[in-house]
């Protein structure tokens, strides 16, 4: 990756592999929400800024033991609308710490 600028640029690429059916809604819930945010100066602080953001969209913490049910990621099939912090925890952050990394 080059030339990023914002926290958006690094969820441009999603993954190729999904937790739960929510899990796609909020990536790209999360992008929008991250377009006008400058990346942070550590890794650290972008981690702290996701699980903050993932609490304010979700309504959940982050280190949830249990996959939880988010009405406007519903959209049909057995898992619709849930979400897999252990997703977000185990793949998601080490995916978005990675490419800032390459930054």
């Amino acid at each position: 990756m080059t030339d990023l600028k914002t926290v958006a640029a690094l969820f441009e690429k999603e993954p190729m592999r999904w937790g739960l059916r929510g899990d796609p809604y909020l990536w790209r819930e999360m992008r929008l929400h991250f377009e006008q945010t400058p990346l942070p100066a550590t890794a650290d602080e972008l981690d702290t800024l996701i699980e903050v953001t993932f609490e304010t969209l979700t309504g959940h913490s982050i280190s949830a033991k249990q996959p939880f049910f988010i009405e406007r990621f519903s959209h049909g099939g057995m898992s619709s609308g849930q979400v897999s912090p252990d997703f977000w925890r185990d793949t998601v952050i080490p995916l978005i710490r990675a490419r800032y990394k390459d930054e």
